[in-house]
């Protein structure tokens, strides 16, 4: 079974490679040392977690605040764990809390869309590859990206924040609410930030939490509404 686990992960760990080495890259223009992207990419495990932490770190950001944020933005592992949870044979606690580490978006669709129950080897299989992958490519784009020349490193910084607008677009191309989410938490953002001179880390939490909860509220309202006529 760990086998079958390996070659369902092969093509995720293909999916990483280009993923993991431009976080590297960013790292390195951030001012990461080798160990310090190597010990994300391994403790972490989270693409999007670790990419809107370097974004912190570049603006200043404290440790709490990118704490808080990484968990809001990760919150939704707990609901993919409970889903796999249904179709995990019984096998020991310590096992699943093992495998539970490395459920991403990635290996949680695989393992979703198995026939079947999962096992804890078939899940260390999946694991195993996508999390090689990562770590090893995180750590071979950061080793790339220190002998790239230095305007070359700066300007990556820029590629940062592109990835999130690719990141957005998509949504906001398929769900309404995700456009009115991103202008609504961009403006009170920058209300915090110009107006209130709240710290750039806790700017981003609270516009963040604010803006998710008045938007599902409206969204909830709106069907109230709809549902009564």
């Amino acid at each position: 079974m760990f086998r079958d686990g390996v070659k369902s992960g092969t093509a995720i760990a293909i999916g990483y490679a280009p993923v993991a080495l431009t976080f590297g890259l960013l790292a390195k223009s951030t001012g990461l040392s080798l160990m310090d992207t190597t010990l994300m990419s391994m403790i972490v495990f989270a693409g999007a977690a670790q990419y809107i932490s370097l974004n912190l770190l570049s603006l200043g950001t404290g440790p709490f605040e990118i704490i808080l944020t990484t968990f809001i933005l990760n919150i939704r592992h707990f609901l993919m764990s409970a889903s796999l949870n249904e179709k995990a044979e019984h096998d020991a606690l310590w096992k699943k809390a093992l495998y539970a580490f490395g459920i991403t978006d990635e290996t949680f669709s695989v393992a979703a869309m198995k026939e079947g129950t999962i096992s804890a080897s078939y899940m260390f299989g999946l694991i195993f590859i996508s999390y090689s992958s990562w770590v090893v490519h995180s750590a071979i784009g950061h080793i790339v990206g220190g002998y790239l020349p230095e305007t070359v490193q700066i300007g990556l910084s820029v590629a940062l924040y592109a990835m999130f607008v690719g990141l957005l677009v998509p949504a906001v191309k398929t769900e309404r609410k995700a456009l009115w989410l991103a202008v609504c938490s961009g403006l009170m953002n920058c209300a915090l930030l110009l107006w209130l001179n709240v710290p750039k880390g806790w700017a981003i939490v609270i516009s963040t939490i604010v803006s998710a909860i008045c938007m599902q509220w409206i969204v909830e309202k709106r069907k109230e509404t709809e549902y009564v006529r």
